[in-house]
């Protein structure tokens, strides 16, 4: 499903809501958990999930074009996301 489809899902759902406004509450959405995520927090939605920011600590890796050659592979601040209880559950059945 991309954004147009769950745009138009949302306003199927939602009385009184057209797709364009859909389309904004999810770029707003979107734009705010990226700010968040971005200044280290985490947006937390009781019952589907957590978004959050970890870094992942470097390490020293192997070049795959010269395997005798060791590499250094630097931090990175990777997106992260921990599905909630209820997600769980639904997915399990």
């Amino acid at each position: 499903m991309n954004k147009m489809e769950l745009a138009d899902k949302i306003a199927g759902k939602v009385a009184g809501i057209t797709k364009a406004q859909a389309e904004e509450v999810i770029n707003a959405f979107v734009a705010i958990t990226m700010e968040t995520m971005k200044a280290g927090g985490e947006v937390n939605l009781t019952g589907f999930g957590a978004f959050s920011a970890r870094a992942r600590k470097g390490r020293e890796g192997i070049n795959p074009r010269n395997p005798s050659q060791k590499i250094t592979i630097p931090t990175v601040v990777v997106a992260k996301f921990k599905a909630g209880k209820n997600l769980k559950d639904l997915l399990k059945k």
